[in-house]
């Protein structure tokens, strides 16, 4: 009999690392480094995730066929220098904060996965968008389907258009970057006050509150986009090539002043420059999308990617009939590049056939692929912690209990089954409250989420009645669509704090805009999650209010505090409901009560962080190698290159160069090579002497930094300015 072919997808080193495990093309299990470690969006290597999934799927490390990376280094690279060598003689900055990170991490994850596993498993590399289009595909429900996939920056992918048929994948189109919607959309999150990488859906949230006045200029200034979808970002108003920041002088002097500071009172500048931005990537991700039905002539899209969390946008696909039907993979950033890759390598390398189960809505299983905890583990871990609690062994009594105290006012932590992969809790790791109760919002964001008082909740409304609520009649199993309350729930509000150029936004979000006001955001619109039998206790405990009160919508936001992310453990679980104040907190089948619990004392956290400090002088050392490789041989190089016309892409919007770039090279078929003997042949055949000519102090520096390690990241994390880079 042949042995199941298993195969391991990882994406580490950039930003929210993850590990996924596929076992003959169906998911065994998926999960963020973060929920582990306990940092938030972690880019370190995923090794407790890793253990996870190989746990859950009851095999060794040597019993996999092949471990999938979910990017290819080495074009990365080649992105890297060529970048450095358009901005050159600027960029040396930039350079020596990547090189350790670069070099001490990325070129060497073969070398780590092997030694991480302690087996010597083959390591396959795919390209990002690849892995971005696979995750998106092959757990959909769709047996063809139109792919759209939209980032940051992949390796030079930022955007891709491709088809799905049964097995295969293959990308028709791309935009490669420096030309990004998530680079344009970040460098307003940052200028907006907020952190690149973790506050983007923030923004999103703030746009209802503002006006799109800003949006011609962005459209006339920043950014161009055709008929067909294709767009170019005018690099004058970015900082990313030149430095270490999105933004540069001349995009701040454009927009009024410098950035607002984090913390900072939000103006009304704030509001209409998040509502600008949106508008600007609304109207780009349509355009794309009816490039995308006119080029595949397909009548179901599949979306992955940073970009594709844009449930506004999303929305607005859906409700433009573009396409029949959407599929969004739930954990579309890099996270879900992890599943992506195994999935790919499983179907393409590996020639497992897809097989689409009928009877289930996707292959993706609720997204719920995290670990679970039995009740004699709950039980265990109460009692060792002398905590009290009531048991309800009958589901049906847990429910009514759960839904009684949520409708008397109480805001309930709900910990069940298995941890969802992806950014949003759907049940499992979720805070829960009254929907009609026009407090839960201030609450809940206040008291117990500790974040700022704009930002929006969810609501998880029964299938059978969403239609009844919100102007949606489709599945949104996983909060990634955003819909408009239906009319007749609607309530008449005044202006309420919103003028002037500090508005008072706590004023606005206390005005009741329909009879489920704590998820109705100021635009009349919600994130809507559909809840159905994959939902098992959580559907449970709808249908329990729902009989209870009539209404059958529940506040769904997840269970972790500002900063923090979304609670793993039993552990996880009881400490953030000690820290809050929710008043209720479900693990499986026992309920605790604040009231009962004993005093809560923090533990001593001393030791967890701690790292041995590199010495001094080797550091000071490599760091003159690595600006004297900059000095002495990329800008040299590039010099010469600018001087016979050379120019890798477009940095205005009026440079002549091709926006889409049609049959780009399959990089899956590469083994990673330490000796750099694949960016050679590359650089040959484009014509690049110059670039070949660093090549060998280049692999003499990335051996210098192996060799001591990576002093700049020594816990494997990069800096958070590197994401324009890396």
């Amino acid at each position: 009999m042949k042995a199941p072919a298993s195969v391991l997808g990882i994406s580490a080193f950039y930003h929210d690392s993850a590990a996924a495990l596929v076992r003959d093309g169906e998911i065994v299990a998926a999960a963020q480094e973060e929920r582990f470690s306990r940092r938030k969006n972690d880019p370190g290597f995923p090794a407790d995730a890793v253990q996870y999934c190989l746990r859950e799927a009851g095999i060794a490390a040597a019993d996999l066929q092949a471990v999938a990376y979910y990017d290819h280094p080495l074009l990365t690279l080649d992105r890297v220098i060529k970048s450095l060598a358009t901005a050159a003689p600027a960029g040396g900055a930039q350079w020596s904060k990547a090189a350790t990170s670069f070099f001490g991490n990325k070129l060497g994850i073969a070398r780590q996965i092997h030694e991480q596993l302690g087996a010597r498993v083959p390591v396959r590399f795919l390209t990002h968008h690849t892995s971005h289009a696979a995750s998106a595909f092959y757990p959909s429900p769709f047996e063809e389907a139109a792919i759209l996939t939209l980032d940051g920056v992949g390796e030079w992918a930022t955007t891709s258009i491709g088809v799905g048929n049964g097995s295969e994948i293959r990308t028709l189109k791309e935009i490669h970057y420096p030309h990004s919607l998530g680079l344009l959309y970040s460098a307003f999150t940052a200028y907006c006050g907020f952190k690149v990488n973790s506050g983007e859906y923030k923004l999103m949230g703030l746009a209802p509150y503002g006006r799109p006045r800003y949006a011609g200029q962005i459209l006339g200034e920043l950014i161009e986009i055709r008929d067909d979808g294709s767009f170019r970002l005018n690099l004058d108003y970015f900082g990313f090539l030149e430095g270490n920041t999105l933004l540069n002088e001349r995009f701040e002097r454009r927009f009024g002043g410098p950035a607002r500071t984090p913390e900072g009172r939000i103006t009304r500048r704030d509001l209409d420059l998040a509502a600008s931005v949106q508008s600007v990537i609304e109207h780009a991700v349509l355009a794309l999308a009816r490039h995308a039905r006119e080029v595949t002539s397909m009548p179901n899209l599949c979306m992955a990617g940073g970009v594709a969390l844009n449930c506004v946008a999303n929305g607005r696909i859906l409700r433009e009939g573009i396409f029949d039907r959407l599929f969004i993979q739930p954990a579309s950033g890099d996270a879900g590049g992890a599943l992506g890759a195994a999935l790919y390598l499983s179907h393409h390398h590996l020639g497992v056939p897809r097989r689409l189960r009928a009877e289930l809505p996707d292959q993706q299983q609720g997204s719920l692929l995290g670990p679970a905890y039995s009740s004699i583990q709950v039980r265990g871990f109460l009692a060792q912690r002398q905590a009290p609690y009531q048991r309800v062994r009958d589901q049906a009594e847990r429910s009514e209990a759960i839904a009684r105290a949520i409708d008397g006012g109480e805001v309930v932590g709900f910990f069940g089954g298995r941890m969802e992969f992806g950014p949003r809790a759907l049940g499992s790791r979720s805070i829960v409250g009254d929907a009609r109760n026009p407090e839960t919002q201030t609450r809940m964001n206040l008291k117990i989420k500790y974040r700022e008082s704009f930002r929006p909740f969810a609501p998880a409304v029964l299938r059978e009645h969403c239609a009844e609520y919100f102007d949606l009649d489709e599945d949104s199993p996983y909060m990634l669509l955003v819909a408009p309350v239906r009319e007749e729930r609607r309530k008449a509000v005044g202006e309420g704090g919103g003028e002037g150029d500090e508005p008072d936004l706590l004023e606005i979000v206390r005005q009741a805009r329909s009879d489920i006001p704590a998820v109705t955001h100021v635009d009349y619109s919600a994130r809507v999650q559909t809840v159905d039998e994959r939902n098992g206790s959580f559907r449970a405990l709808l249908e329990a209010f729902h009989a209870r009160t009539g209404c059958a919508v529940l506040v769904n936001t997840s269970f972790n505090v500002r900063g923090e992310p979304i609670v793993c453990t039993l552990h996880d679980a009881y400490r953030c409901f000690m820290r809050t104040e929710m008043d209720m907190l479900v693990l499986e089948d026992c309920i605790l009560r604040k009231a009962e619990q004993p005093a809560w004392h923090e533990p001593g956290e001393a030791g967890s962080g701690a790292r041995v400090a590199a010495d001094g002088e080797a550091n000071a050392a490599l760091a003159a190698e690595i600006d004297a490789f900059f000095r002495d041989w990329l800008a040299p190089a590039a010099a010469e290159m600018r001087a016979r016309g050379v120019r890798f892409f477009a940095t205005r919007p009026d440079h002549e160069n091709e926006t889409w770039y049609v049959d780009p090279v399959d990089m899956s078929r590469y083994d990673l090579s330490e000796s750099l003997d694949d960016l050679r042949e590359m650089w040959e055949a484009q014509g690049l002497p110059e670039l070949c000519r660093l090549l060998v102090p280049l692999a003499e520096l990335a051996a210098r930094v192996n060799q001591q390690g990576n002093p700049e990241s020594g816990d494997g994390r990069l800096s958070s300015t590197l994401y324009e880079m890396f």
